[in-house]
């Protein structure tokens, strides 16, 4: 619908290749650097702030000759499921018994071969601690040429601040918080997805570029659905440039409501029927 009322080839704010936000360039960046003398990094930030995207960029460091990337995001997992998916991704075909050495062994050969190691663990916040444990012994004796980088939601760094968790924080050699995004960079991603496509940085006018920027509280994924709607909803007015009641069209559906908001809903004002 959007593609043929804006006359595009390109779906906007989904586009095939999603470039990095600075504070994105700068994790990714300082991940590569760590990775010279083994990492252990921890990037945290609630959903939608980015952290998918640093996974997506650095999954495509496999694609070149001097880096492997194991990307696991089955997270909900035990140990034991953990280092299986590692040797499947490893391409190793040995038993549960000889899996930990030989998973030690496929990363020095790595090394050797003149490659970095990357591991990333997505959704990191969802392990079991006693799992996160038995991983930092297992990469304690992985070569110094490698980074293992856990994704996760802000909690996951609070259960590691325990002190009770010392022994794995204070092997932390990076961490970062993703923030939410100020209105004007915000705005400047708005700008530039438009661009991406070949639209106008006025298929938004002023009032609906502010309403956006309010409701979505600096969050990348939240501004780039609401956008996404707000687009719908101008093509089923058959409308080109975007405004307030576009956006507001989009607000209306029940997941962009609080829970406050929604429970208010549910309860019928005095005196009307059941």
């Amino acid at each position: 619908m959007i593609k043929s009322t804006f006359g595009l080839t390109k779906e906007p704010f989904y586009l095939e290749h999603t470039s990095l936000l600075p504070q994105q360039s700068e994790v990714l960046e300082m991940i590569q650097v760590h990775a010279s003398h083994g990492g252990f990094s921890v990037i945290v930030g609630h959903a939608g702030v980015g952290k998918t995207v640093i996974r997506e960029h650095l999954e495509v460091f496999n694609k070149g000759r001097d880096a492997v990337v194991v990307s696991l995001t089955q997270t909900m997992h035990t140990y034991l499921q953990i280092i299986r998916q590692l040797a499947q991704c490893l391409q190793l075909q040995v038993s549960e018994n000889e899996m930990e050495k030989e998973l030690v062994l496929a990363a020095f050969r790595h090394v050797q071969s003149q490659k970095t190691l990357y591991i990333v663990i997505d959704d990191a916040h969802l392990l079991d601690v006693a799992v996160l444990r038995k991983l930092r012994l297992l990469f304690d004796r992985f070569p110094k040429k490698h980074n293992l980088v856990l994704l996760g939601q802000p909690e996951l760094m609070m259960r590691l601040s325990m002190l009770c968790n010392d022994d794995i924080k204070s092997r932390i050699s990076y961490s970062r918080q993703l923030l939410p995004m100020h209105d004007a960079a915000l705005a400047d991603f708005i700008i530039a997805q438009l661009a991406g496509v070949g639209l106008g940085a006025n298929t938004f006018d002023e009032s609906a570029l502010q309403v956006i920027l309010r409701a979505v509280h600096g969050n990348v994924r939240l501004c780039r659905n609401l956008c996404y709607a707000t687009l719908i909803a101008a093509c089923m007015d058959k409308e080109r440039i975007c405004t307030v009641s576009h956006v507001n069209a989009a607000l209306l559906q029940p997941h962009w409501r609080s829970h406050e908001a929604l429970v208010k809903q549910q309860v019928k004002p005095h005196g009307v029927p059941a």
